[in-house]
């Protein structure tokens, strides 16, 4: 009988472990989901700018665009030390990636090729 119940408390304790982990895990989601809103918010005007500003054979015109529309911030871990960060628009298929850090525009390319 006391097997049973030292099972039976080990059973909720893991169960009640799980649904706080669960709990907490879903309101950092939120934070981030908060934080990255917030962001793409900050960088959008620069973004918008740099791209139509941006030096290309095709050009990016977001202002009076037919079909414009935000992929929104991305990044990528490159190496242990490095993370590239990109914020992409793309306005009538032409797609601009726009470095938050460096504060520069690329038209037409993959922010993971990027220098």
């Amino acid at each position: 009988m006391i097997f049973q119940r030292i099972v039976i408390a080990l059973l909720v304790l893991i169960v009640a472990g799980i649904g706080t982990i669960g709990y907490f895990e879903w309101r950092m989601a939120a934070q981030v989901r908060t934080l990255k809103a917030f962001v793409e918010g900050y960088v959008f005007n620069e973004a918008v700018m740099a791209c139509e500003q941006a030096k290309s054979s095709t050009p990016f015109k977001w202002n009076g665009g037919k079909s414009t529309s935000v992929i929104g911030l991305n990044s990528a871990k490159l190496d242990k030390y490095t993370v590239s960060a990109s914020y992409t628009l793309v306005a009538d298929s032409v797609y601009c990636d726009y470095d938050p850090i460096k504060r520069k525009a690329e038209i037409g390319s993959s922010f993971l090729e990027r220098e």
